[in-house]
């Protein structure tokens, strides 16, 4: 018996309701905090909660998005958890180059523009290359080994053997680094197959250590990290910021990033801006 929607009050079978409720205890897992926690944060009772994630209580549509804001729960992943609820999907996924994202198009122009002579990217949410500038052509450019990863992506780049990785001096810090990261992004969207096919992908290649091949809770990691590219006789030493759309309500939207590189000595800034 598949779920069904009458009149804004899903019907709905006991394998869908405990589905649903499988999906948000995975959520609260993830986010490591208990039954009471959610409960007081979302202003229900642990009890209802309870029953909620069990399956024995049915969450209205209204219930499955104030758990969802509460868990921070992706906007994809809440469309996920509205269809195990029986609800139709609430956000969209629209594409930037249509007319209605004339403005966050507009604003991600800029900031690539702005961001000239050093390189800039957008990314979307598995770090696949949508967008660059002039800079970053320039920067790539320096390693032509790198064209035959194109479609580029941006943490591939970096594992991949013929990426940049062999010109990564720091490759061991900046790998670990960026390979936890991919390890969050799996554990935060756990019905997202593809993300977890992207992190088998960056653990199969060679010389990659054992031990990233789980999550490392207990890192501490240092407040700043460069990356330094060895280039001809010289090390060039980025370092980047990500910038994301605060107050996206759509799901393409809120998964596009924008990746600013920043020289991170006067060497590397005259280094970026010659010929240019």
């Amino acid at each position: 018996m598949k779920s069904a929607t009458v009149m804004g009050t899903p019907t709905s079978d006991n394998a869908s309701t405990a589905y649903c409720g499988a999906l948000l205890r995975r959520w609260r897992a993830a986010r490591r905090i208990s039954q009471l926690t959610l409960a007081l944060d979302a202003g229900i009772s642990m009890r209802h909660l309870s029953c909620v994630e069990t399956g024995r209580a049915q969450p209205s549509r209204e219930m499955v998005l104030r758990l969802a804001e509460t868990l921070e729960i992706p906007l994809r992943e809440r469309n996920t958890l509205l269809l195990a609820a029986g609800y139709a999907p609430r956000y969209r996924q629209t594409s930037l180059d249509t007319p209605e994202m004339e403005a966050a198009r507009q604003a991600v122009d800029l900031l690539l523009r702005q961001q000239e002579p050093y390189p800039a990217i957008v990314i979307d949410r598995y770090w696949n290359i949508l967008k660059m500038n002039s800079g970053s052509e320039y920067f790539l450019g320096r390693f032509p080994i790198c064209d035959s990863l194109k479609p580029y992506n941006a943490v591939r780049l970096v594992f991949h053997p013929n990426g940049l990785r062999p010109f990564i001096e720091n490759w061991d810090a900046v790998a670990a680094r960026i390979i936890q990261r991919v390890h969050h992004a799996s554990v935060a969207a756990p019905s997202d197959e593809k993300m977890k096919c992207f992190l088998d992908e960056l653990l199969s290649y060679s010389a990659v250590p054992t031990r990233w091949c789980v999550p490392n809770v207990d890192e501490s990691p240092s407040p700043f990290l460069t990356i330094n590219y060895r280039w001809k006789s010289s090390t060039l030493r980025l370092v980047t910021t990500l910038t994301t759309f605060g107050t996206a309500q759509d799901i393409a939207l809120q998964e596009t990033h924008i990746e600013i590189f920043f020289p991170a000595d006067e060497s590397t800034c005259v280094a970026l801006t010659a010929d240019r």
